[in-house]
Order: C-alpha cells, then structure tokens, then sequence
C-alpha cells in the first residue's frame, strides 16, 4: 500500500551558498558546540573545540580540537575539492601543533588525494588518525539546508575498533562515570537559571564545562570524581599558561574571600597545565549519595564560574 501524503524533493546545495567566506563564516559555524557534535556523531569520537584560526608558523590552522583522552586534534576546513596545497598543510598544523589527529573536511574529494590519505593511514603508526570528510548540504523545498558529513577515508579498522571499545570494553566503573555525569548534564539542562554550559557526558572521571565569555584555551571548569582516593573535585584547569596563574595568584585573597573558602594552588615546575580549586572527601560512590554529591558539584561550579570567568576574561582584554 502507497502513501497519499505529498512528499518533497530533497536538493542538493552549494556549500558556498550557505557559507560564502570559510574561515569566517563555516569555520566559526563549525566550531559552535552543537555544530563540532555533528562531527563527533559521525566520526565516532569527542571533539572539543579550543580555538579557531590558531597561528601555526606562517599558516592559520582553522580549528584546534581536543578528544576526551586530551589528544591534540587539527581541523582543516576546505569548501572546494581537495588539492595538494591543503594536503600539505594538514600535515604541517599536525607536526607543528604536536596533534595525533587531522580532520580535513572538503566539498569533494580528488581520486589521487583519497589514496595519499588511505596510504598515510596504512603507512603511519596506530598513534595517528587521519579523517577525510565530505560535507553536503540538502533542503526540501523551502526549509532550511541540512548538513551531513560523509567519511571518505578513515584510519585502519577504526569502525571496528569503536565498535570494540563501545560494545565489550565497558568497565562497571566506566558505565557509573558516564551515569553520573549524565545527571549532571540533565541538572544543568532543566536549571536554565544555572550558567554552566552543558556539554555531551563521556565514560571519564571528569566533566569540563566552558566558563563564560573565555576562551577554552585559557582555562576550563572541570568536576571530577575520584573513585580511587573518594573525594570529589572543583577545578580551573589552565593550560600551559602560567602567565595566567600568577595573575590569579595574585588576586587569590580576592578570590578566595568571594568563594567563601580556600583553595588548593598547583602550578608544579614542568608541568603544561596548572589547576586551582576545591576537594570534597566521600565515603563512596554509592549512587543514594548522588543527589547530594551532584549538588555540591553544581554548587561549586557555578562559584567557580562566577568568581573566576571575569578576573580570567580581564587578563585575557590585557594579554591576549
């Protein structure tokens, strides 16, 4: 039996149609968090977006990307087909910038740069992946363009290998991380009065969540839960940035006084990243406990969050 019902005709659109400008129109598009989960759908992995138009030599890298195992991840947009001068450059932003995964999105793909990416990815050790990525967009009549992005190339069994991880590599322990994480996620989505921003939860002992109006690649606000050592954590993560510590260290009376409470201050010699923040000690992670432990991360983020999104967003006007 046929339907009676009136079906439309799905079109295809020229990326540029839609964004006329790469870099500053489909680059900033992409980099928006509902956009870049678009990508990680696809792809199979979490992406996380750090910064955009990142200086790399000579060259501006379009996105810099981090993945839920804080892997450097590049991204090269390109709304034309595929040539030699960007197959060069992804693999310069990739040796410069330390990254252990490219991402090239394209509106086509030439036949002899599907096969430079495959024979990369066959030659290459397993530490490195390598996406190439088609973008499409479609319409029905009038209704807005839809995008849909297509693998064309991926590492060696990487399908197989997510299939593996997500099917049979499950710990009880990564199953209770992903649940607590995910009622952190619904808490922030039905309390619109909260301004922490929710982000997709993942099978890891933390959660970080962008702090307001900074950029990623400053400082982040992370929760953690440390199951081992029972307590809970409260954090501003601050990237390779000392700079930035010391002029929160500087203000730390200030802060301190408008949280209501000391913190703890790491900036340990050597290391690329420094954290500031609060330990809460738990019997367990008995999940009775969970209203009570979720609440006091909530508590504290938005502390966190409203304490130290302006004093970073005043260095970053004076340094940045």
């Amino acid at each position: 039996m046929y339907t009676t019902e009136e079906l439309g005709t799905l079109e295809e659109v020229l990326l540029r149609e839609i964004w006329p400008h790469e870099a500053s129109n489909f680059t900033n598009w992409l980099a928006q968090e509902e956009n870049i989960e678009l990508l990680s759908n696809e792809l199979n992995m979490d992406i996380e977006v750090i910064d955009t138009e990142v200086p790399a030599g000579k060259y501006r890298l379009d996105i810099l990307a981090r993945s839920s195992d804080d892997e450097t991840i590049v991204i090269e947009n390109q709304l034309e087909h595929t040539n030699h001068d960007h197959l060069g450059k992804i693999i310069t932003y990739a040796s410069g910038l330390d990254a252990t995964t490219i991402i090239w999105i394209v509106e086509d793909v030439e036949e002899e740069h599907r096969q430079a990416v495959n024979w990369l990815n066959e030659h290459l050790d397993d530490t490195i992946n390598i996406f190439l990525c088609k973008l499409r967009l479609f319409r029905i009549g009038d209704s807005p363009a839809a995008p849909k992005f297509q693998v064309i190339c991926e590492p060696n069994n990487w399908s197989k290998a997510v299939k593996k991880v997500n099917n049979n590599n499950d710990s009880e322990m990564d199953m209770i991380k992903l649940e607590y994480w995910t009622k952190i996620a619904k808490y922030i989505r039905e309390h619109p009065e909260i301004h922490l921003k929710e982000r997709k939860p993942l099978k890891r002992n933390y959660y970080n969540i962008k702090l307001s109006n900074v950029k990623k690649s400053l400082a982040h606000l992370s929760l953690k839960i440390n199951t081992q050592k029972k307590h809970l954590l409260t954090q501003i993560w601050i990237e390779n940035n000392n700079e930035l510590f010391e002029y929160l260290f500087t203000n730390k009376e200030t802060i301190e006084e408008e949280l209501g409470f000391e913190l703890f201050w790491r900036n340990k010699e050597n290391n690329k990243s420094s954290t500031i923040g609060i330990r809460r000690n738990i019997d367990s992670i008995k999940k009775d406990n969970w209203d009570e432990y979720i609440k006091w991360h909530i508590d504290m983020g938005e502390k966190f969050n409203n304490v130290f999104a302006p004093i970073i967003k005043e260095f970053e006007k004076e340094h940045c």
